[in-house]
């Protein structure tokens, strides 16, 4: 399986920075239209490295020390009860930045013209490398265990 790979690690906060001033929103790529909209799953960048070796097929992810962000199709977190360590961004809005100067930047460029990572297989494999059952809310659409 042939991925393209921009940084094996989490980029250092130090690194340059493209995305100022984008309003604290992860930007994709010129060239990769997001027909769905998009939004961002977010998780511990530890989780987030053993999730890229896993899953067949890869969209846009972003990177910083602490976090690593999916970009999914809008409204992925409907009826799916993501796991309590992973943040939900509506829009790919990144609100907790205060902590931050930069947004994460971009660690993997799908091949593809689709900027998007299969919701449903990234949420089981996130859920099976944190050793915890997937867990389905049908009918529930009150969104994320913990929002950005």
């Amino acid at each position: 399986m042939d991925r393209q790979f921009v940084a094996p690690e989490a980029p250092s906060l130090s690194a340059p920075n493209r995305w100022r001033g984008h309003s604290g929103r992860l930007r994709l790529p010129d060239g990769l239209p997001a027909r769905l909209g998009y939004d961002a799953v977010g998780m511990p960048a530890d989780i987030g490295r053993r999730v890229m070796k896993c899953l067949p097929r890869i969209g846009c992810v972003f990177a910083d020390d602490q976090r690593w962000w999916w970009i999914v199709p809008s409204a992925s977190h409907i009826d799916v009860a993501w796991p309590s360590f992973t943040s939900y961004a509506i829009g790919a809005h990144m609100t907790d930045l205060s902590a931050r100067s930069r947004l994460p930047r971009l660690v993997h460029h799908p091949q593809d013209d689709s900027p998007y990572t299969p919701p449903i297989p990234l949420y089981f494999m996130t859920c099976h490398i944190a050793g915890i059952r997937p867990h389905w809310s049908p009918g529930d659409a009150t969104g994320p265990s913990q929002a950005v």
